[in-house]
């Protein structure tokens, strides 16, 4: 949406910026009524953080599918918040929000298994710690049982984050569409598949947007050259 979001109550005269705190409330006296200050600029960014710190405290008390379910929640709050272009500009995508996709597809599946392996356990507790710090297990640590996991969560983040992309970069270069092109058909591909692939395919799709969005917001040419270099070891 298109927004004025420097705003100033004209209750009270307090500022502050809706693009950092979410908030539409004056946080002074409360008020509803305020007016921008500034001129409009496309934001789809939320504010919201992925907070996972109850849900990581109670691992050692709580039976494991409890924990996937209350992980796969709150995964898919701080989803439903986020948007990436703030005041205008292209953010990231970033590891933590690939992360919050794929946390809450390995807890909603785990939550409703009878039984859980070993190894799902300890890569599902793997990625509930270090997700909000965008940190995720190795694609070589991916059991066989949660690939489609992996996949379809890359699916999912891609597909939401090129929404805003081409929103963003209406006119792009021939090699950028390029690349996009291919993610477009690799995404689609994944998809069909249940997202059951190599867990390198799927990073593959997520590394190429990254490199492509990094192009466009910064310019850096080694970008563009590795998601094209991503695009030709991916051509089947």
């Amino acid at each position: 949406m298109d927004i004025r979001g420097n705003r100033k109550c004209t209750a009270c005269g307090a500022r502050w910026s809706y693009y950092e705190t979410g908030e539409i409330v004056c946080p002074e006296c409360g008020s509803l009524k305020s007016v921008g200050t500034d001129d409009r600029q496309t934001h789809t960014a939320g504010a919201a953080d992925l907070d996972l710190t109850d849900v990581i405290a109670d691992i050692d008390t709580a039976p494991t599918r409890e924990i996937a379910d209350a992980a796969a929640d709150e995964a898919a709050s701080y989803i439903r918040t986020v948007g990436f272009i703030d005041a205008g500009s292209l953010r990231p995508l970033s590891e933590t929000y690939v992360g919050a996709c794929e946390l809450r597809r390995v807890g909603r599946t785990l939550g409703r298994l009878l039984t859980i392996d070993t190894d799902e356990e300890l890569y599902f507790l793997s990625l509930l710690r270090g997700v909000a710090d965008g940190e995720r297990p190795p694609s070589g640590e991916v059991p066989d049982a949660l690939r489609p996991e992996r996949g379809l969560a890359a699916t999912a983040a891609v597909d939401a984050y090129l929404t805003d992309l081409r929103r963003q970069y209406a006119e792009r270069e021939p090699p950028v569409d390029r690349a996009l092109s291919w993610v477009t058909t690799e995404k689609k591909r994944i998809e069909a598949l249940d997202g059951d692939v190599a867990p390198t395919d799927a990073d593959r799709l997520v590394r190429t947007v990254q490199d492509v969005s990094e192009y466009l917001r910064t310019g850096d040419e080694s970008a563009l050259a590795r998601a094209l270099d991503g695009v030709d070891s991916g051509v089947r």
